[in-house]
């Protein structure tokens, strides 16, 4: 069977299994998977679902998204806010508007961000295409030697 392209997931899950110090059974058990589906999973020969995905981290006790992203099924950008929403909603410290608020807040400075580095973008390329446009206007300066010398006679 070939090894599907999953990243470097089933190394990582190989890793993280080890430093809990789970067996492969303890770790299939505790996840509610079969020994040898998460020994395929390993060895890069299937491609897990996020549902599986998610079981593993818990019993492993690490972050779900950080799975996701190993298996292709989340890039990093989105992990790193899903992780955000996650601390700030699991913060018990702040009751349910206040964290409300504070996800809205934090929505806004993304967008924000996101709109003035579509913008900074958008100017780079119109200045690119501003100095090629100028490159090609400007007469291009032959070399004394390039050009037939009008005095001398073609052969």
């Amino acid at each position: 069977m070939a090894s599907l392209n999953v990243g470097n997931l089933g190394e990582y899950l190989r890793e993280q299994r080890r430093t809990a110090q789970l067996s492969l059974r303890q770790l299939a058990d505790a996840a509610g998977v079969s020994n040898p589906y998460l020994s395929q999973i390993e060895r890069g020969l299937r491609k897990p679902s996020a549902e599986v995905l998610q079981q593993v981290a818990k019993a492993l006790r690490i972050s779900a998204e950080t799975l996701y992203v190993r298996a292709g099924i989340l890039d990093e950008k989105e992990r790193d806010e899903l992780e955000t929403r996650a601390v700030i909603l699991a913060d018990p410290s702040i009751n349910e508007r206040q964290k409300q608020v504070l996800l809205q807040i934090y929505d806004s400075f993304r967008k924000e961000n996101a709109a003035e580095a579509a913008a900074a973008a958008a100017a780079e390329a119109d200045a690119d295409v501003e100095a090629d446009a100028g490159t090609a206007a400007e007469p291009s300066a032959e070399s004394p030697l390039d050009a037939p010398d009008a005095e001398t006679p073609l052969k």
